[in-house]
């Protein structure tokens, strides 16, 4: 078990048996910790501690057995993504997710999945359709379009993970078990700097694959598609928005629609020959003229990316309330936090801790010294605004 999450651990940071020998200054030869890795040696805990260090982890977490199993429903890869970078980028969602699920059960915020795993049967690809719809039902989200998706997801307890990797990674999505086989959450992980509209229909994609439970005729990645498509862009909200048959979609409206649904035009024209509002020949001329224009990559309106933030905000605020310290955080994190921001968050929960009549009082008294400061100073006092109309104007 040592050896197996010693090298997980490694590859999780990207790092080479040479690179971990040089960032622990050669403590140990590169053959011992191949060793170490393959069971053949045991490090002393000296030895152990030194590596841990460097991986950014507790020696407790190479010792131990894992709180929680991973399960990976899905892998979108290229052919061309080697085995190396494949290893790579699953040893770091699992580490990422056995330290969530470590964070949770500290801070004690474990909560039931609001996700049903595998339930919806898909037979044909409109069972993919429906799915989608039942999913924004249970939600609540209605038919319009989802403004944040990843907010929607980290809201409803679904990890969204943001992974460096080239562009031969598209996603994962991963269930976390515990030791009875129990759910205990979902995952889905992204390459980081992705555009934001293809990362939407990809983060959708894998929502598709944690719920759906298609039959090999239609087949995962066909099913996981028409689901995401359709989660994001709704059949009845778009035929709304388009009407339920078109000779010819303008750019001026994929460009809105793009803006309105967070999806590539690409996508847009793909779901609406799908649905029979454009026809194919419409279709294959918008696609002609798309790599012509030289947009099959990158079009010309960017969507700008969504940030998972909800592990974030999790941990400072456990760092806050004193529930994990700051080594803890950092290894969570996987940064540095900076001074100033323990600083003002230990202001922040100090302050919070004040009777209410005294937090308003300072509060009041802070407005003041800001309206003080600002009538008397002669930049503000001086200046009316009005030049700043008159001069936009000209």
């Amino acid at each position: 078990m040592l050896g197996e999450r010693l090298r997980r651990f490694r590859l999780a940071r990207g790092m080479s048996l040479d690179d971990l020998h040089a960032a622990i200054d050669g403590m140990v030869s590169k053959q011992a910790l191949s060793k170490y890795e393959r069971g053949k040696m045991q490090p002393s805990a000296r030895i152990l501690n030194r590596i841990a260090s460097t991986l950014g982890v507790k020696s407790a977490q190479l010792w131990g057995e894992p709180a929680c199993r991973v399960e990976y429903l899905a892998y979108r890869k290229r052919a061309r993504l080697g085995k190396r970078e494949q290893e790579r980028i699953q040893s770091f969602v699992t580490g990422a997710l056995e330290k969530r699920t470590w964070f949770l059960d500290r801070i004690g915020e474990r909560s039931d999945l609001n996700l049903p795993i595998r339930v919806f049967p898909v037979n044909a690809l409109k069972d993919a359709e429906k799915a989608a719809i039942a999913l924004r039902e249970r939600w609540d989200l209605g038919i319009g379009p989802i403004p944040n998706l990843v907010d929607v997801l980290e809201n409803h307890l679904v990890h969204v993970i943001q992974v460096e990797a080239s562009d031969k990674f598209d996603g994962i999505s991963a269930v976390v078990r515990d030791g009875e086989d129990k759910v205990l959450g979902a995952a889905i992980a992204t390459r980081r700097g992705t555009s934001g509209d293809r990362d939407r229909l990809n983060v959708a994609h894998e929502l598709g694959h944690l719920t759906l439970n298609p039959n090999e005729e239609v087949g995962e990645e066909n099913a996981a598609f028409q689901f995401g498509a359709a989660f994001l862009a709704p059949a009845e909200q778009l035929r709304r928005d388009v009407g339920e048959k078109r000779r010819h979609i303008p750019l001026e409206e994929l460009a809105y629609l793009k803006r309105r649904y967070g999806m590539s035009m690409q996508a847009l024209l793909f779901r609406m020959r799908n649905l029979d509002v454009i026809t194919s020949s419409h279709y294959r001329r918008w696609c002609i003229d798309i790599n012509k224009l030289g947009w099959k990559k990158r079009e010309p309106i960017e969507i700008p990316p969504e940030k998972p933030e909800r592990f974030h905000q999790q941990v400072f605020r456990a760092l806050s309330e004193r529930l994990i310290d700051e080594r803890e955080a950092e290894q969570l994190l996987d940064a540095t936090i900076e001074k100033s921001s323990l600083k003002s968050l230990t202001e922040r929960s100090a302050f919070l801790k004040l009777p209410m009549d005294l937090r308003r009082s300072l509060l009041r008294e802070q407005a003041q010294r800001m309206v003080d400061y600002y009538q008397n100073n002669p930049e503000w006092s001086e200046d009316d605004g009005g030049n700043h109309v008159e001069n936009h104007s000209t």
